[in-house]
């Protein structure tokens, strides 16, 4: 009865939570409505437990701890694979717009803003020489 309770006040306080971060504009909204929707039915499940146990039994498998384990393992897979294509996809853009960006300074003349301190630093350092000459 003990567990019952912990997974559900844990499962309002993750729903609370989200909800907060929505709000905030922390989260984005197609990841909040990924954890809104398994908060949701985490809830529920936590407070019937037989649910679990009497889908866990039509399945065939031996209980709903059992079941619950397994489908949270193939969530955090998918939610994994899908965040790495994400990086994937976000390391391609950052590419294509740092090539971008140096082509139209290519264009412009301009040089890079770290070669332009570095030159202003040799110019600093070359007129340093020529008082240090005098």
């Amino acid at each position: 009865m003990k567990l019952t309770i912990v997974t559900g006040l844990t499962a309002l306080a993750v729903l609370a939570f989200m909800v907060e971060l929505l709000r905030r504009r922390q989260l984005q909204e197609k990841y909040a409505i990924l954890w809104l929707s398994v908060s949701v039915l985490i809830v529920p499940l936590a407070f019937m437990p037989f649910i679990t146990d009497n889908l866990a039994r039509l399945l065939g498998i031996a209980s709903g701890v059992s079941l619950v384990l397994f489908l949270g393992i193939v969530f955090l897979l998918l939610v994994t694979v899908h965040l790495s294509w994400e990086v994937s996809r976000l390391e391609e853009e950052t590419r294509t717009l740092a090539e971008d960006l140096a082509l139209l300074r290519t264009e412009l003349g301009r040089p890079r803003p770290q070669d332009a301190t570095a030159a202003d630093a040799g110019t600093m350092a070359s007129g340093d020489l020529a008082d240090d000459q005098r």
